[in-house]
């Protein structure tokens, strides 16, 4: 019997991540052809070496996309080729050689538990690698370098210092109307007020133009004025300037430091990291839910044969891709923390899974 249940469990895996691996590796071809056909224009215009199109590009490209639809295609491979062996009579034979339902699924949380750990570490330490080559390629020849004019930027620089700019261009690195204050216990210590801080990116400065700096002393305070100013303050351009498009280069340590930091600092946009660190928790585990859903759904032998599976899996997992979109709506834009919307499908889904499983032939 245990030798029956090896060759069983053996003959599953290879089933299930042969398929995968196969279906997700012609979905990188299709992809790869047809983002080529939509820039090929900026290759050629912006004369980019092919070797870097290769090696820096679509070398780099694939991990990201390849885990995108990653949840995806496990929950078709499942589908499929658990259909073909209903369809055949082999699960039909498994059962009725006194093999439980709940023992050939054995293999099929191997082969999920596999899927599930390679997803977390592509997307928490492998992409943000890839990734940061893949930006540096964008940059040169495909996107326009990213623009920030914000409006209204308050940072908190270190527990008892506050910092305002009006706007701030990050192209020029350039702020307007600009205020730093340090409090203590007693109140305001010093206020430093300038129409425009500029960064000077040899000497590492920033320049303050038409300051004014105000010291408030126990019985006196102290007035100095000037045209510009050359001073070391304790932030850098980077940090007026909150793009999500860095946390695909962080790794999941990293993302972790970064939004410690930044709350700190009160910066409001922070929310959208910790949407992208839950993500990465959350993702992976789609996997297993998945997986025993495909299962549940394709282990009985139906007259629709293998369509009907199919039809049934695509749309149950387009749903659960959809339910994932609305929750990280709410965890953005309402009062749902993250840490709690992004569970919600995959608690959601498992449930439907523990259902399904329950009701599928045994």
């Amino acid at each position: 019997m245990d030798f029956r249940l090896k060759k069983i469990d053996i003959y599953i895996i290879k089933k299930f991540l042969g398929t995968y691996f196969y279906s997700i590796l012609l979905l990188a071809l299709i992809i790869i052809i047809f983002d080529i056909s939509e820039k090929i224009d900026d290759f050629i215009d912006r004369k980019a070496p092919v070797y870097d199109i290769i090696f820096h590009y679509y070398l780099n490209f694939i991990p990201y996309f390849v885990n995108m639809f990653s949840s995806l295609f496990t929950f078709i491979s499942v589908i499929y080729f658990t259909s073909r062996m209903a369809a055949n009579t082999e699960i039909i034979a498994i059962l009725s050689n006194g093999i439980s339902f709940w023992r050939m699924l054995r293999p099929y949380l191997i082969s999920a538990v596999i899927l599930t750990l390679l997803s977390f570490a592509l997307m928490n330490y492998i992409i943000p690698y890839t990734n940061r080559n893949l930006r540096s390629f964008e940059k040169l020849y495909i996107k326009n370098p990213f623009r920030v004019n914000d409006m209204n930027i308050h940072m908190q620089i270190a527990p008892d210092t506050m910092v305002y700019v009006e706007n701030y261009n990050n192209l020029v690195n350039i702020g307007y109307r600009f205020t730093l204050e340090a409090i203590n216990q007693k109140g305001l210590t010093m206020k430093m007020s300038a129409d425009m801080i500029r960064w000077d990116s040899i000497t590492h400065h920033w320049k303050a133009s038409n300051y004014c700096i105000r010291k408030i002393e126990e019985n006196r305070e102290i007035l100095r004025k000037g045209r510009e100013l050359d001073t070391i303050m304790s932030f850098k351009p980077e940090d007026f300037v909150t793009d999500i498009e860095d946390a695909k280069i962080m790794t999941y340590n990293q993302l972790n430091r970064y939004i410690t930091k930044e709350r700190l600092r009160g910066n409001t946009s922070v929310g959208k990291f910790d949407l992208e660190k839950y993500k990465r928790i959350t993702f992976p585990f789609a996997n297993l839910v998945m997986t025993f859903i495909g299962v549940a759904l394709s282990s009985r032998k139906v007259r629709g044969g293998i369509g009907m599976h199919l039809g049934m899996g695509i749309a149950i997992a387009f749903t659960f891709i959809l339910m994932l979109q609305v929750t990280s709506v709410f965890a953005v834009f309402g009062n749902l923390p993250p840490s709690i919307a992004l569970w919600i499908p995959n608690i959601i889904f498992s449930i439907i899974a523990i259902i399904l499983l329950k009701k599928a032939p045994k």
